[in-house]
């Protein structure tokens, strides 16, 4: 079976060091805030270009409390988009804020910059910036808009490791930028993790009580905080993985340029890089008007596909009494249209060409 993404696979590579890793973590007997974290804080930072990081238990958490350390208050605005992971919006609603939902860009699927403004009220607090499946979203404008209306810009960098725009790595050009460590990302842990990433001080200052329950020093707790740290064991794995992330990400970008060339683009809606994008390929997305059939039909020749994302949130019955939904239009369109096929590092050049040789072949779907 050729799997949507193969932990053995990745495992196998890295069982030396990985093993060592943890052996000298349990050695030590310091599973929270040792050097293992300090280590991964510092790197990972000085990767994304950043002065500060800050490990904390999830992309989830990183996006929560990036909202709650900018002092986003009740029922003021934050605006982002529909179609991404629950968490980017999740993090707004359990800030007691509200999300209002932009439409995508219909190529890149990140936000589409040019209907931005017209969603922006004298309760729009920030921008959730979402760089999708691997590419970065326009920021330069964006930028431009919020320091026109005074909006904070928080970069969600999930599914983006190492990804740039215009030369520059994405988490490094907003006021704050959350990443997951998912196992499954470009840069995954073994476990559930996350980093906040920033260069302001004064916020990191904050954020390093907050994910600590608010704690100034011991015993001393300067407000209500939260316990969302990234232990040692996963923060050793990342130190090991980290050395890897560019090597693993140009094999993604070869993969992807294989399913470019492979697969029939007069059949498929192929991923596109724009000119300012360094698209690192967490998720390669076709879209297709027999997604559902084709799937299916992959599976029986044992090939494991998924969708990201079938319902977008503000369909959700969770979110769907929330302001501005309406007018998303290219959000709702692609629903029913796009899929994700396999690509990961550990993916063979054979098994892209095997599921490009099937797709082409539409006549044996329904055969």
């Amino acid at each position: 079976m050729i799997k949507f993404f193969d932990f053995k696979r990745e495992y196998s590579g890295l069982k030396e060091e990985i093993n060592i890793k943890i052996d000298e973590v349990l050695s030590k007997g310091n599973f929270i805030n040792g050097n293992e974290l300090q280590d991964f804080e510092s790197k990972f930072s000085k990767y994304i270009g950043t002065k500060n990081g800050l490990g904390v238990n999830s992309g989830s958490d990183a996006l929560f409390m990036a909202i709650k350390a900018l002092d986003i208050n009740r029922d003021e605005e934050v605006i982002t988009v529909s179609h991404t992971f629950i968490s980017t919006v999740d993090a707004i609603t359990r800030n007691n804020a509200i999300p209002v939902f932009v439409d995508i860009d219909p190529d890149t699927y990140c936000i589409d910059v040019s209907k931005i403004e017209s969603k922006i009220t004298d309760n729009t607090r920030a921008i959730i910036v979402v760089h999708l499946y691997g590419h970065p979203a326009d920021m330069d404008p964006i930028l431009k808009i919020a320091k026109k209306h005074n909006l904070f810009v928080i970069e969600d960098c999930s599914q983006a490791h190492g990804a740039k725009y215009k030369g520059k790595t994405v988490g490094s050009l907003g006021d704050i930028s959350c990443f997951s460590f998912y196992p499954v990302k470009n840069l995954g842990a073994y476990g559930d993790g996350g980093f906040i990433a920033l260069n302001d001080d004064f916020l990191f200052e904050k954020l390093e009580m907050m994910h600590n329950y608010g704690q100034s020093m011991k015993n001393q707790y300067e407000f209500v905080g939260l316990n969302s740290r990234l232990d040692e064991i996963q923060a050793a794995i990342l130190n090991v993985k980290l050395e890897y992330l560019d090597i693993w990400n140009n094999e993604r970008k070869k993969l992807a340029n294989s399913y470019n060339k492979l697969l029939d683009n007069s059949i498929y809606k192929i991923p596109c890089t724009k000119e300012y994008a360094d698209h690192v390929f967490h998720l390669y997305v076709i879209r297709t008007s027999k997604r559902d059939e084709i799937r299916d039909y992959l599976l029986k020749k044992d090939i494991q596909t998924m969708v990201h994302y079938p319902i977008p949130i503000h369909k959700q019955n969770a979110y769907k009494n929330f302001a501005s939904s309406d007018n998303i239009p290219i959000t709702e369109e692609i629903c029913s249209q796009i899929v994700s096929l396999p690509i990961n590092p550990w993916l063979k050049s054979f098994e892209v060409e095997e599921i490009c040789e099937i797709l082409n072949n539409m006549e044996n779907i329904n055969g």
